[in-house]
């Protein structure tokens, strides 16, 4: 018996390799540990939430689908109840990318660990994206994928030989465009349009804090124009 499992959990668990202990960080009801134990993908898992009843839910469905025994739960805000070196790949998965960053920059260790991570940004994946390569991270591959009527990004990040990114990158990665995904024009088309939405919301402000963002959106978005 296999748990469901949405379009873009199945993206993260086709970027992973095998390994021995996947910690997967905002678990929710657990799917994405069961169906990686069930497939062999890690020998042990690592499910970790910040509310109770996720954790309580996903403890049952492990024990529905009999990997309870192999897995860890952990109530813990990002990795702060999890200890460094106990597992080799990461997943943060269906939370924003500033989220995602914030609980990767809390756990500076991971640096030095060389760890996989897989990351999945429900939104504000031009956040993530800038902070990882301000921070030295490579997105090895980033893909697109289609979970009912949207699209999200995956990707497989490790440590070392990161670079800034342009304001364009941070929306549309080099690791991205690598991939020449059959997604990528509409995805291209989509973030144009959000794009020119935002831009044309800031250009009305007035505050200094308004100009410092007009001036990163129209940089972005002409970016992408050029590229289209």
């Amino acid at each position: 018996m296999r748990p469901p499992l949405s379009k873009r959990l199945q993206a993260c668990a086709g970027l992973m390799a095998p390994c021995e202990i996947a910690a997967d960080v905002g678990t929710d009801h657990g799917y994405l540990p069961i169906w990686l134990l069930q497939n062999g993908l890690c020998r042990r898992a690592i499910a970790a939430d910040l509310r109770e009843k996720p954790l309580s839910i996903a403890r049952q469905n492990a024990e529905r689908y009999g990997t309870a025994d192999r897995t860890t739960f952990v109530l813990s805000d990002g990795l702060a109840n999890i200890a460094p070196g106990s597992f080799d790949t990461l997943i943060c998965a269906g939370m924003g990318g500033d989220c995602i960053a914030g609980i990767l920059d809390a756990a500076a260790w991971l640096r030095e660990a060389g760890c996989t991570l897989i990351l999945q940004p429900q939104s504000s994946g031009n956040d993530l994206r800038r902070y990882l390569g301000l921070h030295g991270w490579t997105m090895e591959r980033e893909i697109l994928v289609r979970d009912g009527r949207f699209l999200y990004a995956a990707m497989r990040v490790r440590f070392g030989g990161g670079t800034p990114l342009s304001p364009g990158e941070q929306f549309l990665s080099p690791a991205l465009r690598r991939e020449r995904s059959p997604l990528e024009p509409e995805y291209r088309a989509r973030l144009l349009r959000s794009l020119e939405q935002t831009v044309a919301g800031i250009a009305r402000g007035e505050t200094d804090e308004d100009r410092r963002k007009l001036e990163y959106y129209s940089t972005a978005l002409s970016e992408l124009k050029m590229e289209s």
